[in-house]
């Protein structure tokens, strides 16, 4: 059998996974056992989060709408209802957008659906 010497393989590995490490607090940055940990449960934590963040954004937008419509007397489940009735087809990020940039917008659109 031959022998096989993984020295370079072996080092581009490892820096591989300390460069993907880098900024990480104390040694988790610069030795490999502890880095190869960490950058394995940082992709995890991204992975699942990718998920998350569009939950967290329509709630936030849904959020939004909702404060933007009481202040005409609307609550947001009858506003998205006399949306769906007179068709108009604006998604939350927009409605919300709106809300915040163009009040004026938003309040004919209200004054529309009423």
């Amino acid at each position: 059998m031959v022998r096989v010497k993984r020295g370079t393989v072996q080092r581009r590995k490892h820096n591989k996974v300390l460069k993907a490490a880098k900024g990480y607090r104390g040694s988790r940055n610069n030795l490999y056992r502890q880095a190869k940990n960490a950058v394995a449960k940082a992709g995890m934590h991204a992975y699942r989060h990718r998920r998350t963040r569009k939950r967290e954004f329509r709630r936030l937008w849904i959020a939004r709408i909702n404060a933007a419509v009481r202040a005409e007397g609307l609550s947001y489940s009858s506003f998205m209802n006399k949306l769906a009735e007179k068709g108009i087809a604006l998604n939350r990020k927009m409605l919300s957008e709106l809300a915040i940039h163009e009040p004026a917008v938003f309040k004919a659109i209200i004054e529309d659906v009423k």
